[in-house]
């Protein structure tokens, strides 16, 4: 291992990330390894790292390698391994861009949960916003519910490639404490965890939320959960597109700024919002190395 690894530090809507280039797959960028990237006083600071990859070098993304050149190899804060991240893909973008890999328009990106299409948009400053294509919904059946102390929602599951329990609330400040995971219910429902979304309304068609993420805990923002909340709301609006024939959007208010959603007729959903790189640097791989021991 080199004695420096490059890394550069974005974000897309507050959800911020580590990112790490490395198109050949060189680096062995293990759970404890990432957590102490993304430790906020003794590393970078991030809700989660993402790894850039050649589709081709990474034997999770070979068979998409024909479709997206690149791999977004994405990981959550505490080092586990998730399958989507809808901030990411749009920060993650933003840096194939910035690294001149990309031009503005449309391309494609591998991830665990497929491959997605995105444009970004044209911007004389080039930093227009990123539009990612995050696929289809699933609505698991089942009742759920989240509670928080002595208080418990009704909860919609959805799955955007990773698992969602969405409850609508009277107060964003009912959810308290987000750093730890409410409890959803029934037991067993998310064996492998659950990011979990608690949502108030600000006007027609305009939602504001705030989410824990697992193994995060609570963030600035989640495309896939934004995309999740528009997905319950939409249902519990009357305005499936699927049933109505007209697309469905909704804004989508985080805590770290705003997210449009739109989801068409075939069940496709769009999501668009920014995406920055703020700084680049190196990281001493020998304090990597000591840190995870």
């Amino acid at each position: 291992m080199s004695t420096r690894i490059a890394f550069l530090k974005g974000h897309g809507t507050e959800n911020d990330f580590v990112i790490v280039p490395d198109p050949e797959n060189a680096l062995d960028l293990t759970p404890a390894a990432v957590a102490a990237l993304c430790d906020r006083r003794a590393g970078i600071g991030a809700d989660g790292v993402l790894h850039v990859v050649r589709s081709a070098a990474h034997p999770e993304a070979r068979d998409m390698a024909g479709e997206a050149e690149w791999f977004m190899d994405y990981r959550n804060g505490d080092g586990s391994v998730a399958e989507m991240c809808g901030n990411g893909v749009r920060v993650f973008a933003r840096y194939l861009q910035h690294a001149g890999h990309v031009g503005e328009g449309d391309l494609t990106v591998a991830t665990r949960g497929g491959v997605k299409r995105v444009h970004i948009a044209k911007h004389d400053s080039g930093a227009g916003d990123v539009t990612v294509g995050m696929g289809r919904a699933r609505l698991p059946e089942g009742e759920v519910t989240v509670g928080v102390g002595a208080r418990s929602w009704p909860a919609r599951n959805v799955n955007m490639g990773n698992p969602h329990a969405v409850a609508f609330v009277d107060d964003l400040a009912h959810a308290g404490d987000l750093y730890t995971a409410p409890p959803v219910g029934p037991e067993g429902t998310y064996p492998d965890g659950v990011n979990v979304e608690f949502v108030v309304d600000r006007a027609p068609g305009h939602v504001a939320m705030r989410v824990h993420e697992r193994g995060s805990g609570e963030t600035r923002s989640c495309g896939t959960g934004a995309c999740a909340v528009a997905v319950a709301a939409a249902r519990r609006d009357g305005a499936d597109p699927a049933a109505t024939g007209t697309p469905a959007t909704y804004t989508v208010d985080v805590p770290g700024g705003r997210l449009v959603i739109t989801e068409r007729p075939d069940g496709e959903i769009e999501m668009t919002g920014p995406a920055v790189i703020v700084a680049e640097g190196e990281i001493d791989a020998e304090w990597l190395e000591s840190a995870t021991r």
